[in-house]
C-alpha cells in the first residue's frame, strides 16, 4: 500500500484496460496522479492519459512568469521567453534518474526590462525533461478537451459521496488497517449492486449471475 497517487496511473489504466478487454484506452485521472513517468508509461502501453498539471511553480505563486510562460521551439532545440528571447540548451544532467536539459542566456537576461517579473536570480533557467514531448502532447488535449476534468468529477467524485453518507459521520467502525479494508471493500460491493440494480434491473441482474 502506498500512500500517494503519483506512481499508480499506469498500473491502474493497464487493469481497467485489460478488465475492459480493449487495447487502446483514454484515462481520466486528477492531477494527484500526474507524473512524466507514469505519463510516458501509459502511452507505451496504448493508453492516453488525460491529468491536469500540479500548480506548484514557485515563480508564478511569487507573481513572476512561470515555465509555462516559456515556449518550447523543437526545431531549434530552445525555449522563447515571454520577451521574445531564445533560450539554447546548455547542459545536461540526471537527477532522479531522469536525464534534463537546462536552457538559458545570461546576455539576454541582463538588462531585459521583464528581468524582475522573470527571476531574482543572474538568469532565468529553465528545465526539460528529455521526454518531455509526451507533457507537450497532453497539455494540448487537455487544452482541447476543457470538459475532461468535469467528466471525471461527475464520473467518479459521486460514488465517493455516496458511500460517505452512508457511513456516517464516524466513517470507519473498524481498527487496524487490515479490518479498515475490509469494511470499505464491502462499502463499495454494496454500491457496486445497488448500482447495478438501479442501471440494469434486479431481474436482469439476477439472470447475469446465474448465468
Amino acid at each position: 500500500m502506498t500512500g500517494s497517487d503519483r506512481e499508480q496511473l499506469a498500473s491502474m489504466a493497464g487493469k481497467a484496460r485489460d478488465a475492459m478487454g480493449v487495447e487502446a484506452l483514454d484515462v481520466l485521472a486528477d492531477r494527484g496522479y500526474f507524473s512524466g513517468e507514469e505519463i510516458l508509461a501509459c502511452e507505451a502501453m496504448g493508453v492516453t492519459p488525460y491529468v491536469p498539471k500540479p500548480l506548484t511553480s514557485g515563480a508564478k505563486a511569487a507573481g513572476r512568469f512561470g515555465k509555462q510562460d516559456f515556449v518550447y521551439q523543437p526545431d531549434q532545440d530552445v525555449y522563447r521567453c515571454p520577451a521574445g528571447a531564445l533560450l539554447p540548451r546548455h547542459m545536461t544532467t540526471v537527477e532522479k534518474g531522469m536525464t534534463l536539459h537546462r536552457y538559458w542566456d545570461r546576455a539576454s537576461c541582463t538588462g531585459c526590462a521583464l528581468k524582475p517579473k522573470c527571476t531574482p536570480a543572474v538568469e532565468r533557467r529553465i528545465t526539460r525533461w528529455e521526454h518531455e514531448a509526451v507533457i507537450d502532447a497532453l497539455q494540448t488535449r487537455m487544452d482541447l478537451a476543457p470538459r475532461a476534468m468535469r467528466i471525471r468529477r461527475r464520473l467518479v467524485e459521486h460514488p465517493f459521496g455516496t458511500i460517505k453518507a452512508w457511513m456516517g459521520q464516524t466513517h470507519f467502525l473498524m481498527k487496524r488497517l487490515p479490518n479498515v479494508k475490509t469494511e470499505i471493500s464491502l462499502h463499495i460491493l454494496a454500491y457496486n449492486i445497488k448500482r447495478m440494480m438501479a442501471v440494469l434491473g434486479t431481474q436482469p441482474l439476477m439472470k447475469a449471475i446465474r448465468a
